[in-house]
């Protein structure tokens, strides 16, 4: 049966073509997506039983206005009030659900929004993501950055006035090996006050040697806790294996990391039981570990070669307030990340409600942040995007917008001592 993900491209090279219909037509080329690796760690963990558990038997159909109104009306929002606020039975509450957020997110963050910037490092990637714009057969500009390269690009967004940096790879262990992001790391904490990891899962082991290096927290998207989606999705390499993702951040955490933080890319399946989940693991975690910080993405998928014919079920931007609303009533001490996959008016909009975090200056790129800052023309090789952004204001643009929008932005919330 024809799978609807598969897509036919000229960004594929005949190569990746043979490969990606042998794997369509031929299910069993696949690697059981469940089972570990050699040398995957695998922990004791009672956390994605919880979760999932949950997430399986969430019939979101069966709430009711009534339920909603109960939810909205608790001190408490329990596991129960925070399912029915994700179901379509909470639409027609939107606006009474974005006044408690507002009330939540004042009470524990006051009127400030966090400021931060990607850097992408390299993207070669070793996995078969059929939606993804590193995944290993698109034929895309590939490019890994020298230490020299990384520090030249570092020292361009820190004279910006940025503090906070998220160091990013693909997922590829021969092209982008520990050692390698530690050595970036270490180049990171000599011009920002927090550094950020959003790199393929790893042992705890090597997470602790990472926050050695300098790395504060770790960021991993689930992608979906769809298991059966997921399969589809995922068709090689490492990142294939699901239960290995799902325990990354307890890994981190178990290596000493200060923070971690979660994702759900919302649409590649449902994106209510997606949200449940992706809380859900930070509910089960942060009681777990409660010193640790936690943090919310809620990012959609943007276009990218070979993905425009993915029809990804439709979140609209109503339903997506509508998740992060509900997220901030249920978690409201977690801090709630908004990217650049979503438009300036949508992030100046829901800052003021409920999202505390947000990225500027940003470029999904390799090695071209001088050229987007400076408008230097670039005297080095770049590498392609992973996606397109959606919001291309620059720091001191972003900086500025909130302010007027009568906020504070805030460019670090940590000091070591």
């Amino acid at each position: 049966m024809e799978n609807q993900f598969f897509v036919d491209s000229e960004h594929l090279s005949q190569e990746a073509l043979d490969k990606k219909h042998r794997l369509e037509t031929d299910p069993s080329a696949r690697k059981n997506h469940m089972e570990y690796l050699p040398g995957m760690e695998q922990i004791q963990s009672d956390v994605c039983d919880n979760v999932m558990a949950q997430m399986e038997s969430y019939d979101y159909s069966k709430y009711t206005a009534r339920d909603v109104k109960a939810a909205l009306e608790h001190d408490t929002c329990t596991v129960e009030d925070f399912k029915a606020l994700l179901s379509p039975a909470a639409e027609p509450f939107l606006e009474e659900m974005a006044q408690k957020a507002r009330i939540e997110t004042s009470k524990h963050f006051g009127n400030t929004v966090y400021l931060f910037t990607p850097l992408y490092i390299a993207n070669y990637c070793e996995n078969y993501c059929v939606y993804c714009g590193f995944n290993c057969y698109n034929h895309i500009s590939r490019m890994k950055l020298t230490m020299e390269q990384i520090e030249h690009e570092m020292q361009v967004i820190a004279d910006s006035g940025m503090e906070e940096i998220l160091i990013l790879t693909g997922e590829s262990r021969t092209q982008s090996n520990v050692a390698y992001i530690g050595e970036a790391c270490k180049l990171a904490r000599k011009y920002f006050r927090m550094v950020g990891l959003e790199i393929y899962p790893v042992n705890t082991d090597e997470y602790r040697y990472l926050h050695e290096c300098g790395a504060d927290y770790v960021t991993v998207f689930q992608e979906t806790y769809d298991t059966e989606k997921y399969e589809k999705l995922h068709l090689l390499g490492h990142k294939r294996v699901w239960p290995y993702r799902f325990n990354a951040q307890e890994r981190a955490l178990m290596g000493g990391m200060r923070g971690v933080a979660f994702s759900a890319l919302l649409g590649l399946s449902d994106f209510r039981k997606d949200a449940l989940a992706s809380a859900l693991h930070v509910y089960y975690l942060q009681r777990k570990y409660p010193h640790a910080e936690m943090s919310l993405s809620c990012p959609r998928l943007r276009p990218i070669i070979n993905n425009d014919r993915i029809n990804p079920l439709d979140v609209g931007e109503k339903q997506l307030c509508q998740v992060i609303c509900a997220y901030r009533i249920f978690l409201p001490f977690v801090g709630i990340t908004v990217s650049s996959r979503e438009s300036a008016s949508f992030r100046n909009g829901i800052v003021k409600i409920a999202a505390t975090k947000v990225s500027a200056g940003v470029s999904t790129g390799i090695g071209d942040h001088e050229s987007k800052y400076t408008g230097k023309e670039a005297d080095t090789d770049q590498g392609d995007e992973q996606f397109e952004i959606n919001d291309a204001r620059s720091f001191q643009t972003m900086y500025q917008d909130i302010s007027e929008e009568g906020l504070q932005p805030v460019l670090n919330d940590y000091l070591y001592v």
